[in-house]
């Protein structure tokens, strides 16, 4: 649940200081017919205590109903401060205000992941992301995993991530992605079917724990759905067989310097037109160009130096991180 406004706590104090301030300043005007402002003023010096001499003398029923208004006020002044110093106390304030700069941080996150789920496989997603810097922000109702996002100082929001509400307070609307690493398939489903229906446009991936998942999950709008005991099983045997592959590029535990990048050719590129020769991608110090997508669905493997490219194609890479990044900064 998000942390609740400090200032609302006081919100019952006020209401009874408001009312024994005009129990107090209407019985003065009744009781000894004065003005409104004398009778405002001796209200506040009676229930505030500060000792000062009464307006005007008052008679038996103006020192009755003073009495009347000293325990009334009094009780409500001691009951606020009470009210006050709970909040304080207790780091409702502090609480309240960190919430609110991890909100303000979340609000300006732009087309970043959201990761819905911060159990093993989500708390390996968030790390990979974290190591490359790229911006996310996890989605959690459990208690244990809240904790833990405090802890680890991750930004994140509390709720059901199938809630509409809690995706569009993780930003869904400007996302890029959606990852579902929750460990129920049903509730996967509906998360899936959130997503797609606040931003049609969002790539989703998701975590299928049962084989007859995966179908339901593409149904409902998820672009990718990942088995991990599947996936878990091919590395394995892969590993088994290609070990010295593997280790070369670290897919079975991503430890490698050695990676895969995909880099999206954007709108207004410098190359776009260009071969492949021609626009310097295939130089020394480039990333190894294994493939080339384009946006059609046209896939070409080890694609021929003349090329062409055209806005919209999807290169993937293989080199070191500086190779990737230097092959990256050249297509943007």
């Amino acid at each position: 649940m998000r942390p609740q406004n400090p200032l609302v706590r006081f919100r019952l104090p006020a209401v009874l200081l408001l009312v024994v301030i005009i129990y107090g300043t209407a019985g003065y005007m009744v009781v000894e017919h004065w003005n409104a402002f004398d009778s405002l003023f001796m209200t506040l010096i009676t229930i505030s205590t500060v000792g000062y001499e009464e307006v005007h003398p008052l008679d038996q029923a103006g020192r009755l109903f003073s009495v009347t208004l000293i325990i009334g006020g009094v009780g409500t002044m001691l009951y606020a401060f009470g009210v006050f110093a709970e909040a304080l106390t207790s780091g409702y304030f502090v609480i309240y205000g960190r919430r609110r700069q991890l909100d303000s941080r979340i609000n300006a996150l732009r087309n970043h992941f959201i990761v819905c789920g911060y159990g093993r496989i989500g708390t390996q997603i968030v790390q990979n992301f974290a190591a490359h810097k790229t911006p996310y922000v996890v989605v959690e109702q459990n208690t244990d995993s809240l904790a833990r996002l405090e802890r680890e100082q991750r930004l994140y929001v509390e709720g059901d991530a199938a809630s509409e509400e809690v995706l569009k307070r993780a930003g869904i609307e400007r996302a890029k992605g959606l990852i579902s690493a929750v460990d129920s398939d049903e509730r996967a489903v509906y998360i899936t079917l959130s997503a797609r229906a606040l931003n049609p446009r969002l790539f989703i991936m998701s975590r299928a724990g049962q084989p007859d998942s995966i179908r339901r999950l593409e149904l409902a709008g998820a672009d990718r759905v990942i088995s991990p005991y599947q996936m878990a099983g091919f590395l394995m045997a892969q590993l088994a067989l290609r070990p010295a592959v593997l280790n070369v590029i670290g897919l079975h535990h991503g430890t490698s310097e050695i990676g895969i990048e995909e880099i999206l050719v954007p709108d207004g590129s410098s190359l776009v037109g260009r071969g492949l020769r021609e626009s310097g991608l295939l130089d020394s110090g480039r990333a190894k160009l294994l493939a080339l997508r384009r946006g059609d669905g046209t896939l070409h493997v080890d694609p021929d130096e003349n090329v062409q490219l055209q806005q919209g194609d999807l290169l993937v890479a293989l080199g070191s991180e500086a190779q990737l990044t230097a092959t990256a900064s050249l297509v943007q």
